[in-house]
């Protein structure tokens, strides 16, 4: 017979309200009425989900219902309960053997197999006192465990403090599993944990943490935070290789400034080279944010002298946030990169300062939105606009075997943008003045003109739009105003202006279809390019920034074959095309795309692409351009294939092409290979892949349900599965591997092992041969170098084995003090 008791207390009443035992069927009747009668009273509704602990007036209020086999009670003085006990008040939960509670000191007592449940956290062991509206106490011998984490530990002892704090006595803390007879694979040994909620810190003393039975770390005081909350402390030291710097090894310290800044002071040994120190400092204000970091190597042992980098960012605005768009405002940005000396980049080519490694920039801009209104034009009539400041320049990092010729700078670089429609005609403008100078010690700064350049572009278009059809007749401007000065001290002045007609026109068609096994929607989008530039002679004007644009699907649609302004090519040309599309209209997933174009001349082009008056390339004379043809798919489960190639019909071979596939059955499976020619130029083969090769593997169907590797643990020890992971580039140009990533991942459910090792090109033949070794422990911290980064920026489809906690990356880490 199982016994029920309601307790309702009221902190006004200080006792009993209400007391309704629940018995036999023979007292079913009665015990509904008085039950009910409490509950209609007091507005209390009897549940028997556990929610979150209420706080403050609420948690004095909450009832306490208490069931057992056997129940005595005294009305207001106390409650004697025994046999699959369970005590309940509001989300706290107790079950145990053998429970008692004394109303006036509201002190409960539980021995037996006691287990209670509070804020997500699971504590069991063989004895419990503890006042429960204050949950002030202690605990014997517990066991805990955190089920969101996949996480706990046992202890000799747990004093409760208040409902915020708590200590451990002689605590281990481990993910891994803790039920059998064997000892976990990674624990966390501690004299004494202190956990502080209210401040979400965490401090252990007397830390040592064991792998696989060994001591690799100890600490005499530790402290972490309990979530993903900042925290200042260190951060898990991180260990590189690579053949041109030795081993490396770095701690670093972070420093939870505010809310809105932090600082990270990182000291390095490098074998080779000596001690050096990184620091970056971030901020988040109301209108501006950024970072700037500081690498230093003050007595560099290989290359004999001081050597430094410096990475500024910042961007903000007058008003609103540095996040808001479109909203009226100044807005300024700023990006800064320099380094010590030119062969910073192949010594250190994963310090990520910019994405090209040898040509650093400098940016920094002020813009400002505005509107004017139109005068007569009607209400609601504006033209919107831009005016902007700019600055670019570069730091070029020459190397002694392989040097190129450095873009220009712009010193300044200021203008205004404008957009109007009034009715359906839709006007543009653009007014820029540009100095272009060349970097200071440029390599191929010799013959190379500077100057300015104030160069007007304008447009007028009157776009008609139906269902299922577009045409847009379009008339363009682009006049510049030249005054060059060469090496020698000539100066040079020239104008010039070329107008531009194009009608853009394209239609829609769509029809369901049953297609591959199912009922798909497939899309036929013909389209239609006529353009007319007549011919302006421009050879003997400089050129600051204008190139061929690649051939492709998407240039192929724009009337000036150039990029930039300097140069305007002459056409008078069609080009045509259509794009099929087959869609899924459930989910609305692109099955199949196949799209073809092709260009025609209706007179020869004149104008060939120029670089300070050198040709990069004959004008094109071949009426009938090159057919480019684009196609890509899922239709073949699994599999997801891509193909772009451009084809010759005059020579009758393919002139360029990219032909990729990959197979990816489920999740931390995926293989890639992509295949890539440019006949005269280069060809290469790439390969990516994510695959399980040994131990415990579960099906894809399994894995994917899941949405995580599966591991099967032994024992209390963790086994689990190897995965192969990798990247290669080989050119067969040059019949040799250009770039390649190889590495292994092992996650043994608990803890994660990863080993990495990358090659990067850095000259004709030089290389930079790194080694990434990680260890993980899951719900806990990762100690040594990181190479995720590294394998999802190169393995397409690569997924993590284990999902980041939170978004930051410094705060699900053990931080120790100072």
């Amino acid at each position: 017979m199982l016994t029920h008791v309601t307790l309702l207390r009221c902190c006004a009443c200080a006792g009993l309200l209400a007391l309704a035992i629940k018995g036999d069927a023979a007292h079913a009747a009665d015990t509904a009425t008085t039950t009910g009668a409490a509950e209609a009273s007091s507005g209390w509704v009897p549940s028997m989900a556990l929610q979150p602990p209420p706080r403050g007036e609420a948690a004095r209020t909450q009832p306490i219902v208490l069931r057992a086999r056997v129940l005595s009670t005294t009305p207001g003085v106390s409650a004697m309960a025994e046999g699959d006990v369970e005590f309940r008040r509001g989300g706290l939960l107790i079950n145990a053997d053998r429970f008692s509670y004394d109303t006036p000191t509201d002190l409960a007592r539980a021995s037996g197999k006691v287990r209670v449940v509070r804020d997500g956290a699971v504590y069991s062991g063989p004895a419990l006192e503890l006042k429960v509206q204050r949950f002030e106490g202690f605990f014997l011998e517990p066991r805990f465990d955190f089920p969101l984490l996949g996480a706990g530990g046992r202890a000799d002892r747990i004093d409760f403090a208040d409902s915020n704090r708590a200590t451990a006595l002689n605590a281990t803390y481990t993910s891994c599993p803790r039920d059998g007879p064997e000892a976990p694979a990674w624990v966390l040994k501690a004299r004494s944990v202190v956990l502080d909620t209210g401040i979400n810190e965490g401090r252990a003393e007397g830390a040592v943490l064991q792998f696989l039975g060994t001591p690799i770390l100890a600490w005499p005081s530790l402290t972490f935070p309990l979530g993903d909350q900042r925290k200042s402390g260190w951060l898990p030291p991180s260990i590189n290789i690579d053949n041109r710097s030795g081993v490396e090894v770095a701690v670093p310290y972070y420093w939870n400034i505010a809310p809105n800044r932090d600082a990270t002071l990182v000291p390095r040994i490098i074998t080779r080279r000596g001690l050096g120190v990184d620091a970056e400092f971030r901020y988040l204000e109301l209108r501006d944010q950024g970072s700037v970091s500081v690498d230093w190597l003050p007595n560099d042992r290989v290359a004999k002298r001081s050597r430094e980098a410096l990475r500024w960012t910042h961007e903000g605005r007058s008003s609103g946030t540095p996040a808001a768009i479109g909203e009226p405002g100044l807005r300024y940005r700023v990006d800064v990169v320099r380094v010590s000396d030119d062969d910073w980049w192949k010594d250190f080519p994963n310090a990520g300062r910019s994405f090209t490694t040898r040509l650093l920039p400098l940016r920094a801009a002020v813009e400002q939105d505005f509107t004017l209104p139109l005068p007569g034009a009607g209400a609601g009539a504006e033209v919107r606009g831009l005016a902007y400041a700019r600055l670019l320049g570069w730091q070029v990092l020459q190397a002694s075997d392989s040097s190129f010729a450095s873009p220009y700078q712009r010193s300044p670089q200021v203008g205004a943008q404008l957009h109007a429609s009034l009715g359906a005609w839709q006007f543009s403008g653009e007014a820029e003045f540009n100095r272009f100078t060349l970097p200071g010690g440029s390599a191929s700064r010799a013959g190379r003109p500077q100057g300015e350049r104030l160069h007007v572009l304008a447009g007028v278009s009157v776009p008609y739009r139906e269902s299922g059809l577009w045409v847009v007749p379009r008339l363009a401007l682009n006049a510049a105003s030249y005054d060059t000065r060469q090496e020698s001290g000539e100066r040079n002045q020239a104008t010039r202006a070329i107008p531009s007609f194009s009608v853009d026109a394209g239609m829609a068609f769509e029809r369901p279809l049953q297609a591959f096994g199912r009922t798909l929607s497939q899309t036929l989008e013909p389209r239609l390019l006529y353009v007319n530039t007549p011919f302006r002679a421009q050879s003997q004007l400089p050129n600051y920034d204008a190139a061929a644009k690649d051939f492709n699907l998407g240039s192929i649609y724009t009337d000036n074959a150039f990029s930039g302004v300097d140069r305007v090519a002459d056409a008078h040309q069609i080009t045509g095309g259509f794009t099929s599309r087959f869609i899924d209209p459930s989910s609305g997933a692109e099955v199949l795309r196949v799209g073809v174009a092709q260009r025609y001349l209706l007179r020869n082009q004149r104008v060939a692409p120029q670089t300070d008056g050198t040709p990069d390339g004959p004008a094109l004379q071949q009426r009938l351009s090159d057919l480019l043809l684009n196609a890509s798919t899922t239709v073949i489960p699994s599999w997801s294939l891509e193909s772009a190639v451009q084809y010759s019909a005059d020579s009758s071979r393919t002139v360029r092409s990219l032909i990729g596939a990959r197979y990816s059955p489920g999740p931390f499976r995926t293989v890639n290979a992509t295949y890539r020619l440019a006949r005269g130029l280069n060809e290469q083969i790439e390969v990516g892949w994510q695959w399980p090769v040994a131990g415990i593997v579960a099906s894809p169907a399994a894995q994917a349900n899941a949405n995580r590797p599966a591991v099967v643990a032994r024992g209390g020890a963790c086994s689990g599965t190897w995965y192969a992971v990798g990247r290669v580039n080989y050119s067969l140009n040059d019949s040799r591997v250009t770039d390649s990533l190889i590495g292994l991942e092992y996650d043994a459910g608990c803890w994660i092992g990863r080993f990495v090792a990358e090659r990067l090109s850095t000259g004709r033949s030089e290389a930079t041969t790194r080694l990434m070794f990680q260890l993980e422990l899951v719900g806990f911290s990762r100690l040594g170098s990181n190479p995720l980064r590294v394998l999802k920026d190169n393995i397409p489809g690569y997924r993590l084995l284990r999902e980041e906690r939170g978004n930051t990356p410094r705060t699900d880490e053990w931080q120790p003090p100072d």
